[in-house]
């Protein structure tokens, strides 16, 4: 049970000023957290930009109580991804009413409806591995965008025609602008900065929207469409503002996030020749766990976090003041030996026939703010590397694994996602 007391109980953390801290985190993303770990144990205090005074946390215990907090006690931050997203976007909510357009927003992602977007999915990817090179060495990062891309224009958007075009032309740069400056310190304020830029893309963005809302049919399997009908408790419906955040929300949340999750396990695979030869004899269970076993060890976003509402939050072992930033590392916690056993080992087969603790397996977040599409990205991943096995062999390698590299929101295979394939003989018959 959470309780509340005045006293201020903070753990060890480097004592640099903000600006130093800041640029180690940047240069050192991923590994300052592990030395942070080793040098201050399992959580520790940090000053940095964006975020400012935060505790940083990978205990099992603490972070299932964070999730499981009320929004009283711990909200979304004053500086979020609404600031690129837009003020309606799902990143920039909080308290009643991200939980009533959450409501609304949470059916399309299940069920039938969610199976429907399968075919979509096929297809875009069999267009896409119509273009792979046989016997040639290329990145898979690309491919993967444009399949994800596509997917979701398609099945959230409901885009075809012109709208579709001007949107796969807008969008990767778009986006890709909007996770730098998601991350970066740069004032809105000035003449010629990014921002600039980013805003008058965003007009060209809301036009195309609110065309696709005048072509959106009453029947269709589309999300959009499935917004326009959807109704609150008071029967009122989504505003065009809103309905154009949270699409946005969507294809940023889902996009590039997927397509690199997807990179990564054709990185992993190519190193695992054994396991690979597995999965061309599988059922579907092997697969799915692969695809959590990737995530684990590949998480392609570290942080999730909170912030503190209350004076005196008590969290585990810690007392924490109203405005101190809660950041979850998710690839601590995804690295730790006494929750997950020879963590650093690439190991599908610990997820087979177990589903993993949403409190300890985290890339999509966790609590009331988890990834509104989870289910709908591990459906994409799941329909790609199926095709892809289906169609190609995967060429093993011994090389190395690739580093990560950081895109601004998200961590990459530093080459790509390199692959050598053959296409199947078969056929496409496994």
């Amino acid at each position: 049970m959470t309780t509340m007391t005045s006293a201020v109980t903070l753990p060890p953390g480097p004592t640099a000023p903000r600006a130093v801290q800041g640029a180690y985190a940047l240069t050192q993303p991923l590994r300052g957290m592990r030395r942070l770990k080793e040098r201050h144990g399992d959580a520790f205090t940090v000053n940095v930009p964006i975020f400012g005074h935060a505790v940083v946390i990978s205990d099992p215990a603490e972070i299932k109580q964070l999730f499981t907090s009320g929004p009283d006690l711990v909200d979304n931050l004053e500086v979020n991804l609404g600031r690129v997203l837009g003020p309606h976007s799902m990143f920039a909510l909080s308290g009643g009413e991200h939980k009533r357009q959450r409501k609304l927003l949470v059916p399309p992602f299940h069920g039938r409806r969610l199976a429907a977007y399968e075919q979509i999915v096929e297809e875009e990817t069999l267009r896409e591995l119509a273009s792979w090179p046989d016997g040639k060495a290329f990145a898979t990062l690309p491919s993967m965008m444009r399949i994800t891309l596509n997917a979701i224009l398609r099945a959230v958007f409901g885009a075809e025609g012109a709208e579709f075009a001007e949107l796969r032309e807008l969008l990767p740069p778009f986006v890709t602008l909007g996770s730098r400056l998601a991350v970066a310190p740069i004032s809105k304020k000035g003449r010629f900065n990014p921002w600039r830029r980013f805003e008058r893309m965003r007009r060209e963005y809301d036009a195309i929207v609110d065309r696709l809302i005048a072509k959106a049919r009453p029947d269709g399997d589309d999300v959009l469409s499935m917004m326009l009908q959807t109704r609150y408790d008071d029967g009122s419906g989504l505003s065009r503002d809103e309905i154009s955040d949270q699409l946005l929300t969507l294809l940023t949340a889902g996009h590039e996030t997927t397509a690199t999750t997807l990179a990564w396990a054709v990185e992993r695979l190519r190193r695992h020749p054994t396991l690979l030869a597995e999965l061309h004899d599988d059922d579907g269970k092997l697969l799915d766990a692969t695809i959590l076993e990737v995530q684990r060890t590949r998480p392609v976003i570290d942080l999730t976090a909170r912030q503190v509402k209350q004076d005196g939050f008590r969290l585990g072992r810690w007392t924490l003041p109203k405005g101190y930033a809660v950041l979850v590392s998710i690839a601590l916690i995804h690295d730790d030996d006494a929750v997950f056993p020879h963590a650093a080992t690439f190991d599908p087969h610990r997820f087979e026939g177990a589903r993993p603790d949403l409190y300890q397996w985290i890339p999509f977040g966790g609590g009331t703010r988890r990834c509104l599409g989870a289910a709908f990205a591990t459906m994409e991943m799941t329909v790609v590397l199926r095709t892809l096995l289906r169609e190609f062999d995967l060429v093993p390698t011994a090389e190395r694994g690739e580093r990560w590299h950081s895109r601004g929101v998200a961590y990459a295979p530093a080459k790509g996602g390199r692959a050598i394939v053959r296409r199947r003989s078969t056929g496409g018959d496994s």
